[in-house]
């Protein structure tokens, strides 16, 4: 059996520090940002247009999404993630970061960007940012695939989901 101090020396380039894995996707809805910051934010409709997700619980008794705020979603894959709200500015952007999830992610981060095009359309954009951990380091473009493939549906489910 190999212990854990070895594993640096047999692998050194899956330890040495990689730099975050970063993608975007976007799409254009028509509504406005209000209107489309509003209905993401609102986890009384998530599962509605989410269809990621099988729950999407906000914590602690609280009703609505703000900075400092807890979620609890998990995947329809049975993986879940808590995430705690760190930036939420109304109707531009909001951002999480995990706090307890797959042991996978070493780090993970989210964020959604509503640039309002015009009164009625807005571009919805969508950032991860992650590390993940050896060994799921070595399978990276998987995993960063499947993600991506995962976030174009949400996108366009949500662009569905609101202009019907």
């Amino acid at each position: 059996m190999i212990s854990s101090y070895a594993i640096p020396m047999i692998f050194p380039f899956f330890v040495a520090a990689m730099p975050a894995i970063k993608f975007t996707e976007s799409i254009i809805v028509k509504r406005s940002a209000a209107e489309v910051f509003d209905f993401t934010q609102d986890y009384n409709q998530r599962l509605s247009w989410d269809t990621f997700l099988k729950q999407a619980d906000l914590m602690g008794g609280v009703t609505s999404a703000g900075k400092g705020v807890k979620a609890w979603c998990v995947a329809k894959n049975g993986l879940g993630m808590e995430t705690e709200y760190i930036t939420f500015n109304p109707p531009k952007a909001t951002a999480v970061r995990m706090t307890k999830g797959p042991f996978l992610f070493k780090k993970f981060l989210g964020s959604w960007n509503f640039k309002e095009v015009d009164g009625q359309t807005t571009e919805v954009i969508f950032l991860y940012s992650y590390d993940l951990r050896f060994p799921f380091s070595i399978f990276s473009f998987l995993v960063k695939g499947n993600l991506q493939k995962n976030v174009r549906q949400r996108l366009n489910d949500l662009k569905k989901c609101l202009e019907g």
